[in-house]
């Protein structure tokens, strides 16, 4: 039953409703019916005109249309009785999708629910060599993650390669599971507003140089002691990340984001948030549980 902010809503549905069906009922039955005093061998016509000499006669509808019409308007009230329609009217039945649903998720987990259980207990490390288990997960990816982390699990930009072993809270299998039930929040702050342009830029180069890359030493140096007062809490002192915080490791090359000069003054500029959604209510653990193995497995070969 829909949630409606005012009774207004309701009434002005319902009305609505209920008059237009009236309203359809009492045209059709005006329009079926002929007029006694015309001649049945001389009937009028509309004054549509094609061709030169086509034209569209005034006849009622033929028998059978006219009670499919009705019947068709029999239908529509006789729904509107039983199932909702008529604003936050529930219906004789009581029928609402949410309902459906969670019988239908009843049925399903009353069915399939055994498959995944039967691999709750299996530790991780040991899930990985079972094929079977792999395959189970595998399917659950593809059903759920593959829209944000793609059909081959590597990611986007904003979505990390599952695939490599650059990981932002942790890689072991204790650290993937919990992210998959609780989800994580990712924030790296805005710095534009609170550092000059000609910090951002010398912070830019001395990120630059962290991942290894030729940049002018004294505008890095600059950036360095920058980095020191703002960035290294999270990212450490060195810049090799930290999973607490899920600060990336900015010495390896490997950027969430872009790690083109542009790019990354524009993650100091803007700041970046990245959402991944907890599924603890919606899969459950053994689902979870199965599918960590698989996500696990595919950067431990």
């Amino acid at each position: 039953m829909a949630d409606f902010t005012s009774g207004f809503w309701t009434w002005f549905i319902s009305l609505t409703t209920i008059v237009s069906i009236l309203g359809v009922l009492i045209f059709l039955l005006k329009c079926s019916k002929r007029d006694p005093d015309e001649d049945p061998n001389n009937v009028k016509t509309m004054g549509h005109v094609w061709d030169g000499d086509l034209e569209e006669y005034n006849n009622p509808l033929p028998t059978w249309w006219f009670y499919w019409f009705i019947l068709t308007i029999v239908w529509a009230a006789v729904y509107l009785i039983f199932y909702p329609g008529l604003g936050s009217y529930a219906g004789v039945l009581g029928w609402t999708q949410v309902n459906q649903l969670e019988d239908e998720m009843q049925v399903a987990e009353e069915k399939y629910g055994p498959i995944y259980q039967q691999y709750l207990n299996t530790d991780i490390a040991e899930l990985v060599k079972d094929d079977a288990a792999l395959k189970v997960g595998e399917r659950i990816y593809a059903s759920y993650c593959t829209t944000c982390h793609g059909s081959d699990a590597r990611g986007g930009r904003g979505f990390p390669n599952l695939r490599d072993n650059d990981w932002l809270y942790g890689g072991e299998p204790e650290n993937i599971k919990t992210t998959l039930l609780n989800g994580r929040q990712g924030a790296m702050p805005a710095w534009g507003e609170m550092l000059s342009t000609e910090q951002i830029f010398s912070l830019t180069s001395y990120v630059e140089q962290l991942a290894g890359r030729e940049v002018d030493s004294m505008i890095a140096s600059k950036g360095g002691e920058l980095f020191k007062t703002n960035c290294a809490m999270c990212h450490g002192a060195e810049g090799k990340g930290n999973y607490m915080f899920g600060a990336p490791n900015l010495t390896d090359d490997i950027w969430l984001y872009g790690g083109s000069q542009k790019k990354i003054t524009e993650t100091l500029l803007i700041g970046r948030n990245g959402k991944m959604p907890a599924h603890k209510e919606f899969l459950g653990e053994a689902k979870i549980h199965v599918l960590t193995a698989y996500i696990y497995s595919l950067s431990n070969n």
